[in-house]
């Protein structure tokens, strides 16, 4: 029971943890008429809290493995009461600065779940178990929807107090509910970075995630300030509008992880590049609301979509280490939001215009489409490198003049010749004496008429011993006909009673 219970306990702590997250951002409209806030640090403002909410990720998701998620959710939702209460009672700048830095734990918390939860289930519903999870991300929604609301009639300070009564509240669900038998991993710190910081993969889904869950809190907290200082919109009104952008994105999650239990997940990656590609495009050319809502919309599908693809990729390739994989991958996710509303901000005062930002975000989206095509075809590669170097048979591969370019450990087995022994060299270099010429040009005349050819062969092995192979010969054409390469592949038949005479 106890068990069941995790998905929908650490989904509604994630919702909870995003609502603090997002706090200040939701509140700030009602925040800067009390507080006083240059305009060119409004951005400054709702981007401190991403910066820890990202770097926590990493500790946060190792420390989920070794404590379990019961304990660290408790212990990151005790330690958000101080700041949401100070954040309450401030009244400067410099205030709003050090309390929305620590609401950044809200944010961590994300990785112990997508850490935790994989335990409870097979392989085969990662994606869609972790997408349900990271339909936390509504707790954003819930905050930039309802706090507005809610400081129009109580004001935004005690808004900010009524976030206190929820945190406790899930301290004493977690300490009641969370699983205390959860399997835990003791393996160092640092041993997990060394297992994994040399995958390539790790940066590729890093960057990835900077791009997909990046863009999905930049626009959460870059909207609501946004649409009613260049559209005008009231405070309310676009908080409504933001508030759908992030259900988009959020309900979209669990169905990219779906997907990606069900279908090849960087074609679906590359889908959501591309769409990202295009949205930016249009709000580069600075529509009216209308298009502008259009091109919105279509970012927070992509998004949603990759976020879900991107968290069925992870556990797949980094189980032995998903704790700290999940928390460096998501730590690069919550930096991607942390940027974009900076830069934007930035170019706006120099230009006037946001196009220019826009611009640059679709460039970078086309090339992390470009980017996954490449991994897709380096992951076939690797497919078929792992296939060549796992066959029982040996195998030898030359060029179309017999020179070897390349040969699976199992011929160094069985010919005792080492790849790098043979490289450049001619395949007569394991020739017995045993076959006559007239055996190899009737041999080259059947590969040259049909492109291959099977047949028994002595060879002799580095120690001098000889052995009677079964051989085959296929001759690798390109499209235009000529040969490319030759491929032979063999087994070891000696009969056993011929052994006495390889000794």
């Amino acid at each position: 029971m106890v068990k069941k219970a995790q998905l929908p306990l650490q989904t509604a702590n994630l919702v909870v943890g995003f609502m603090v997250w997002v706090l200040i951002s939701s509140l700030l409209p009602f925040i800067a008429e009390d507080i006083a806030i240059p305009p060119e640090r409004l951005a400054i403002v709702t981007a401190v809290p991403i910066v820890l909410g990202s770097i926590l990720r990493i500790p946060l998701g190792y420390y989920a493995n070794v404590f379990g998620a019961r304990i660290i959710f408790m212990v990151s939702f005790i330690l958000l009461l101080f700041p949401v209460f100070y954040i309450s009672e401030t009244s400067t700048f410099t205030g709003l600065i050090i309390g929305g830095t620590f609401l950044g734990i809200g944010g961590a918390v994300f990785s112990v779940g997508v850490t935790s939860l994989p335990k409870y289930y097979p392989k085969s519903k990662h994606g869609l178990v972790n997408g349900i999870y990271g339909m936390g991300n509504i707790g954003t929604a819930v905050s930039t929807f309802a706090a507005p609301v809610i400081a129009t009639q109580i004001g935004w300070s005690m808004t900010v107090k009524l976030y206190l009564v929820l945190l406790l509240v899930f301290v004493a669900l977690n300490f009641i509910f969370g699983d205390k038998q959860e399997v835990k991993s003791k393996t160092p710190i640092v041993e997990q970075i060394k297992g994994v910081y040399k995958n390539e993969k790790l940066w590729f889904f890093s960057l990835f995630y900077f791009i997909t869950f990046g863009s999905f809190v930049a626009f959460t907290v870059f909207l609501p300030n946004f649409l009613v200082t260049y559209f005008e919109l009231e405070k309310v009104d676009a908080g409504m509008r933001t508030a759908g952008f992030i259900v988009v994105a959020t309900l979209l999650r669990p169905v990219g992880g779906w997907l990606a239990d069900k279908f090849q997940p960087l074609f679906l990656l590359m889908g959501s590049f591309a769409g990202l590609t295009v949205a930016a495009i249009i709000l580069a050319f600075s529509p009216g609301i209308e298009l502008y809502t259009v091109g919105s919309i279509l970012i927070a599908s992509m998004a949603g979509i990759g976020n879900g693809v991107i968290f069925k990729l992870v556990p797949f390739y980094f189980n032995k280490q998903a704790g700290i994989a999940n928390g460096i991958v998501s730590m690069m996710g919550g930096l991607g939001g942390f940027f974009p509303p900076l830069l934007l901000a930035t170019i706006h005062s120099m230009t006037g215009s946001y196009s220019i930002g826009f611009m640059a975000f679709s460039q970078v989206a086309l090339v992390s489409l470009v980017l996954v095509v490449w991994l897709y075809y380096m992951d076939r590669l690797s497919l078929a490198k792992e296939v060549f170097d796992s066959t029982g048979q040996g195998i030898l591969v030359t060029n179309p003049d017999g020179t070897i370019l390349s040969v699976n450990p199992a011929f160094t087995n069985l010919t005792g010749y080492t790849e790098e022994e043979v490289v450049g060299s001619n395949p007569n270099l394991l020739s017995s004496g045993r076959q006559s010429k007239q055996f190899y040009t009737t041999m080259w005349s059947i590969i040259g008429d049909k492109g291959s050819w099977q047949g028994e062969v002595w060879n002799k092995r580095k120690d001098g011993t000889e052995y009677l192979e079964l051989l085959t010969i296929n001759a690798v054409q390109n499209k235009a006909g000529d040969i490319e390469r030759y491929v032979g592949t063999f087994t070891d038949i000696t009969p056993q009673s011929k052994e006495g005479s390889r000794s």
